[in-house]
C-alpha cells in the first residue's frame, strides 16, 4: 500500500510513494506501451526504481495515483533547480487504465499544488509528437505549446519532434 494521500483530485487520488510501490512503478516504467510515451529506452530494474525512490527528496515530489484504491499510475513534480519558479510535471498511467481522465486529474492536482502550495511561476512538460493523448492532457488543463525540438528524439524506429508545453501561473488562474 502506498504511503498517505497528499492531494486528492475529482478522479484520482496522489498519495505519497512508498517502498512498497516500487514494484508497480517499475511494471509501469516497463510496459511496452508506456516507455514508448516516456523514451524509457532502457529497461528499468528494481535497483534503478529504488534509485529513483531515494532521489526523491532531490528531485522532487512524486506520487502514486490511486482511483478506487487501486494504483492506476504514477506523477510528480521535477522542480528546477535554479530560482526561478520552474517545475515540469511528469505522468504515467499502465495502460489497462487509459481513457479514464486519470493523468488529466493528476495533472491537475500537481499544477494547483505548484502553484497554490509552492509558489512556483511556471510548470512545464515535454511531450513526444506522437504522444497524441499525452498533448491532450496537457492542453486540457491549460498548458500552451512553447516550442518543438526538430527530431529530438527517436522513437519506435523513428525520429520524432519532442513539443515543449508550459504553463503560468497568471494563466492557470484566469
Amino acid at each position: 500500500m502506498s504511503g498517505p494521500t497528499f492531494l486528492r483530485g475529482e478522479t484520482v487520488t496522489l498519495r505519497v510513494v512508498d517502498e512498497d510501490d516500487l514494484a508497480f512503478a517499475q511494471r509501469v516504467v516497463n510496459h511496452p506501451e508506456v516507455r514508448r510515451g516516456v523514451g524509457a529506452f532502457a529497461p528499468k530494474t528494481a535497483e534503478d526504481e529504488r534509485e529513483w525512490y531515494e532521489r526523491q527528496d532531490d528531485d522532487g515530489p512524486s506520487f502514486v495515483l490511486y482511483a478506487s484504491d487501486q494504483p492506476v499510475g504514477i506523477a510528480g513534480l521535477h522542480l528546477d533547480p535554479y530560482p526561478w519558479g520552474y517545475a515540469e510535471v511528469g505522468y504515467m498511467v499502465h495502460p489497462d487504465h487509459w481513457g479514464h481522465g486519470y493523468a488529466t486529474d493528476a495533472v491537475r492536482c500537481l499544477v494547483r499544488y505548484a502553484f497554490d502550495e509552492r509558489r512556483l511561476h511556471k510548470v512545464g512538460a515535454d511531450v513526444y509528437a506522437p504522444n497524441e493523448a499525452s498533448q491532450r492532457v496537457l492542453e486540457k488543463v491549460g498548458f500552451e505549446r512553447e516550442g518543438v525540438r526538430r527530431d529530438h528524439a527517436f522513437v519506435d524506429g523513428d525520429h520524432v519532434d519532442l513539443y515543449e508545453y508550459g504553463l503560468l501561473e497568471s494563466e492557470w488562474r484566469e
